[in-house]
């Protein structure tokens, strides 16, 4: 029986974090071959990479910084020539820091836009002038955040960098619909990952404070995640491109 994503290739920015991995083993488990990006070095792969082969597929990985556009360009040629032109892009490398308007700095402002947002759009960009060049249909989304529409105090700068990214998946959208590469945006409220796990792990009753905060009382996991991205991604979705999918539990009905 074929799985959804069987001959495709999937390239996924910020691969190694908890999201990232999440989503490269959903996808790995429905058949496509996955490529993965990330800061850190490849000794750090290996474990997952073992797991996404073990079904199956193939798997690439590259050390790459997605605010520096060659070296995006550099990771995109050599997944095609491993594997192949990638077909899917999950934009999900990202960082964020605590720090209000007062007391965040130059360097904290400027990374986070330079990670966040520019790299969203090298990666973006550069994978779809492949897709283009071959001909061939495609998928882009960015994971992005309901901090790009709800004020986060002590959270200017990521808020600022995934309102940006919003707008990119809107204006990609509209260029690349003739294309037939559709851009989307999946936008998660609490999800357990990240900085935010590692600050539950630490003092549990801060993660019960935001689960109760939750209109549904729920935290996300990462497979929850992982799941609505490969919805988003899926053949049959012919229609939509542009929309962002809200996964915040209702965190946004309260603001």
């Amino acid at each position: 029986m074929n799985k959804i994503f069987q001959e495709q290739v999937v390239v996924i920015s910020g691969g190694l974090g908890d999201i990232g991995k999440a989503i490269a083993l959903a996808f790995a488990s429905e058949g496509a071959s996955v490529a993965i990006g990330d800061i850190r070095p490849a000794r750090e792969a290996e474990a997952l990479l073992a797991e996404i082969t073990s079904q199956g597929v193939q798997a690439h990985y590259r050390q790459v910084d997605v605010a520096r556009p060659e070296e995006v360009a550099g990771w995109i040629g050599a997944v095609e020539n491993a594997l192949g032109t990638p077909q899917i892009v999950i934009s999900n490398a990202a960082t964020v820091t605590i720090a209000g308007i007062e007391t965040v700095s130059d360097q904290q402002w400027a990374n986070e836009i330079d990670i966040n947002l520019n790299g969203s759009f090298y990666l973006s960009r550069t994978a779809a002038s492949r897709m283009i060049a071959a001909q061939i249909p495609g998928r882009i989304l960015f994971v992005g955040s309901w901090a790009a529409h709800a004020v986060h105090p002590n959270l200017p700068a990521y808020s600022v960098s995934k309102a940006g990214v919003r707008m990119l998946c809107k204006c990609m959208a509209l260029e690349l619909a003739p294309h037939q590469i559709l851009v989307n945006e999946i936008a998660p409220g609490y999800v357990e990952a990240g900085l935010s796990a590692s600050i539950w792990k630490t003092a549990p009753e801060l993660a019960e404070q935001a689960r109760q905060r939750v209109p549904v009382k729920k935290l996300i996991t990462t497979g929850e995640v992982a799941r609505q991205v490969l919805h988003l991604c899926h053949p049959d979705n012919v229609h939509m491109t542009g929309s962002t999918l809200l996964m915040d539990g209702g965190l946004s009905l309260l603001t």
